[in-house]
């Protein structure tokens, strides 16, 4: 078999007689990969802080190099010698293998094997936006032809011209490169596949048409093998740079640096999965998901354009198809702060601060912190636009999100280097209330949704629960640099908000909480999962939420793969409706962090990992941004690689299933945790802590939980959990004498939800009492863990099995119903 490697896209080229990288095989299986079958329906992205791949598991793409798709429907064929049948290659794709360095692509064909290697570089020059590589392994010579539709067109909302002007420059070689020139003279970009023959190319006198473009590859294993063939593409902005003189220097330059790009984006993130926190648990998968959020997260790290100065977070890509939006790949304010607490836990702090500096550089003059930010928004008049201050909520998780940078790292320097800009953001907090009841409202943008039925909200409990925060957050800020007064107003503003709140959005008849307040007592009772942010910063909660809680839990909320937005009882819901039914994991991050902190833990482990393993689900290794609330399936209109879908696989396990709270000031770190009663033992490395960070072990010993921070004697270990205490520098936290453990998996794709789910669990001393909820006549399976031998471990409501080292099979069967049905198990000794 001969082998070649073909250089596509970008910075990666190498010449014709260069030979064929060697992978370092180590470094190789120092990241995660995930390796599956190619789904030609499923997207996969590619993203860099200058480009994008963006395509289907076919194989076929489209290149950004932004804020330009410069090209879309890449697409090959192989005509191969004595076979009078022309191959779609992208019909053949046969397996992806996905890490976060790069993702591969291979085509399978009784005469040939392609590889599709495609990276986005993280370092390289300002035109590097994406690479790939294709490896052949051919029995015939064949004729390659890479087809692809021209774009050149810049991402929403700016405008461009028609379709572009391609013109094939013939170099002294019998070679040459594609220019796709605008009607202005000032941008355009080059293609060049060194060795290849232009395909289709009209000429002017033709009438005119939209044809793709293509570059045609004669391939011989005897004479071709290890040898490079690049596709290279560059862009220029300016009339100097679009000559063809000039593309011809700028595709040289991209040449000299091809040979290190593959193994500096290696190393890259070798090196930035090596410097932050990572999970060491009996869960495999969950280990894996926790590193693919954080990888996920730092590949939606994009430069701004025209300067390139800036880096910031965007919201989420998938392929733009026929238009110009990737998704949501550009800036958004609440995104991006929701999101930050995932990246402060796991120690990133300079892109927490890059992403402040962004959107303060942003912030209106009267403090308010913006919603929207396009990649092209210098090119329009974006202030004109409905998008920049169309939300509300980023101005108050704007001191939410920097407080708890200060809790983690410690850093009152930096807090006072911006604190004009917070104490801005936090006069337009207080001074927007419209109806007068002390509560930041939506009169200066939406709260969380966008659209409701019958009409859009006044206040809604969202806004409202992070305004109670955010005011205990401020005060927090306000004392670490000195402000006393404001500290105190602020956290006395805090403790009236919160007794509005019960006035206000509390509902008796239905132990519940309103969805929002329109004033004069009149409320919008539907029932929904906003109050669930009340538990995020674990610094507040609802007084009267446990009936609520228990309707998250259970099939009403929460399906098989995360929670709807609202009740399926309510009259508006339609589960494929952005905010009326659909499942996001957003939400499901929020809910599982509140049911760990409002003792919960069952249900917020089960929501947890629905969020950890749609890592596996659609784009590999990314989590999606929302699903049918009906049927497993994603909606076709969701990003696939989603900012904060991510970043509620990291929340969740640090914050609520490990029950991790900082503060570096008083060198304490509280934690509080709720492992899975089949894990005996996890480690947790490389937890930020101020200046430094530590390993935290967590062991089971008999009927206690035993958590150490390993080689940082200085650090004060606490925790909420009772009774718990410090003894020889190891935090001992008891544990019940009984523990449930329940299986969490997601179901097949199409299907309903027919899982089992868990309101609510009351440890006693001599008892264990759970309430369950599955299908009505099934039978299901859950365990309980001896902590302590015991005798006389028994229950009436369900079946016990044999024991394997303290563990019991139980077996419940439910009554009969065509719904779902509640059953009640108690165990004693």
């Amino acid at each position: 078999m001969k082998k070649i490697l073909l250089g596509l896209m970008c910075a990666c080229t190498a010449l014709a007689q260069a030979q064929t990288p060697t992978p370092d095989m180590k470094a190789e299986k120092a990241l995660p990969l995930i390796s599956r079958e190619a789904v030609a329906s499923k997207p996969f992205s590619v993203l860099g802080p200058r480009g994008a791949l963006l395509g289907q598991q076919d194989g076929g793409y489209e290149a950004w190099i932004f804020p330009w798709k410069i090209l879309g429907n890449m697409r090959l064929s192989v005509n191969m010698q004595d076979y009078p049948v022309p191959i779609s290659v992208n019909a053949h794709a046969a397996a992806i293998d996905v890490q976060p360095d790069k993702t591969t692509i291979t085509y399978s064909h009784a005469n040939f094997t392609i590889r599709q290697i495609m990276l986005a570089p993280k370092t390289g020059p300002q035109n590097a936006g994406a690479l790939v590589f294709y490896q052949f392994e051919a029995i015939r010579p064949m004729t390659i032809t890479f087809t692809f539709d021209p774009i050149m067109q810049r991402m929403w909302p700016a405008p461009s011209d028609d379709r572009p002007s391609p013109e094939w420059v013939k170099d002294a070689g019998g070679s040459g490169f594609y220019i796709l020139h605008e009607n202005l003279p000032d941008q355009a970009a080059a293609l060049e596949l060194p060795g290849a023959e232009p395909g289709i190319l009209p000429p002017y006198q033709e009438r005119a048409a939209a044809s793709p473009l293509q570059f045609v590859l004669h391939f011989d294993p005897k004479r071709d093998t290890g040898k490079m063939f690049p596709l290279l593409m560059t862009f220029a902005n300016s009339k100097t740079e679009t000559s063809k003189e000039a593309f011809g220097q700028s595709l040289a330059a991209l040449n000299a640096q091809s040979s290190s790009i593959l193994d500096s984006n290696r190393n890259y993130y070798r090196s930035f999965l090596a410097q932050h926190t990572a999970i060491e648990t009996p869960d495999a998968n969950l280990n894996t998901a926790f590193a693919w959020a954080e990888a996920s997260i730092d590949q939606l790290r994009v430069k701004t354009t025209p300067d390139l100065k800036e880096e910031a977070l965007t919201a989420g890509f998938v392929g733009s198809g026929d238009v110009a939006r990737p998704g949501f790949g550009w800036f958004f304010g609440r995104d991006s702060l929701w999101s930050l607490y995932a990246v402060n836990s796991y120690g990133d702090f300079g892109t927490t601060k890059e992403e402040i500096a962004f959107l303060l550089h942003r912030q209106r003059d009267d403090g308010k912190i913006m919603h929207e930010w396009s990649q092209t928004a210098n090119l329009v008049d974006w202030k004109s636009l409905p998008y920049q201050w169309a939300s509300s909520d980023a101005t108050v998780l704007l001191p939410m999100a920097v407080n708890d940078y200060l809790k983690i790292s410690g850093d009152r320097q930096y807090v006072a280097s911006i604190w004009p800009n917070l104490e801005r953001a936090w006069k337009f907090e207080t001074s927007h209330d419209s109806d007068g009841d002390g509560i930041y409202d939506n009169a200066e943008g939406t709260g969380w949704v966008e659209s409701w039925v019958p009409k859009m909200p006044r206040q809604e409990i969202y806004l409202a629960a992070l305004d109670q925060q955010a005011s205990t957050a401020f005060s927090s800020l306000a004392r670490s640099t000195g402000h006393d007064q404001l500290a105190t107003d602020a956290q006395q503003r805090a403790e009236r908000i919160g007794k509005t709140i019960e006035k206000e959005y509390y509902l008796t008849a239905s132990n519940s909480y309103a969805f929002s307040w329109e004033g004069n007592g009149r409320t919008d009772d539907t029932a929904t999962i906003f109050p669930s942010v009340a538990w995020w910063d674990d610094t507040y909660r609802l007084q009267h939420a446990d009936p609520l809680l228990q309707r998250w839990a259970s099939s009403e909320f929460s399906t098989d793969w995360g929670t709807r937005i609202l009740s399926d009882r309510a009259s508006i819901y339609d589960p494929i409706s952005y905010h009326q039914g659909s499942v996001w994991p957003l939400f499901t991050g929020w809910v599982s962090v509140a049911e760990y902190r409002a003792g919960h833990p069952l249900s917020g482990y089960a929501h947890l990992m629905q969020n950890a393993h749609l890592t596996w689900s659609q784009d590999l290794g990314n989590t999606t941004e929302l699903l049918s609330g009906q049927f497993y399936q994603v909606l076709g209109r969701s990003t696939a690689h989603q900012l904060w879908s991510s970043a509620m696989v990291i929340s969740p396990v640090l914050r609520g299933l490990f029950g991790l709270e900082w503060d570096a000031a008083d060198n304490t770190l509280t934690v509080t945790p709720h492992l899975p009663a089949d894990w005996t033992e996890a480690t947790i490395r490389r937890v930020p802590f101020g200046d430094r960070s530590v390993d935290l072990t967590f062991r089971r010993q008999g009927r206690e939980l035993v958590v150490e921070a390993n080689g940082d004697a200085k650090l004060h270990l606490a925790s909420h959990a009772e009774k718990a205490h410090v003894e020889g520098g190891r935090l001992r936290i008891p544990l019940p004498a009984v523990e449930a453990a329940i299986a969490a998996e997601l179901p097949e794709v199409g299907a309903e939800t027919r899982q089992m789910k868990v309101l609510a669990e009351q440890y006693g001393e001599h008892s264990l009492q759970l309430r369950l909820s599955a299908p009505g006549g099934s039978t299901q399976q859950l365990a309980v863990r001896e902590n302590t031998p015991l005798h006389g471990l028994t229950t009436k409501d369900a079946q016990m099995g044999t024991p394997t080292r303290g563990v019991w099979p139980l077996e419940v069967k439910f009554p009969d119903g065509a719904d779902y049905t509640d059953k009640t198990v108690v165990l004693t000794w």
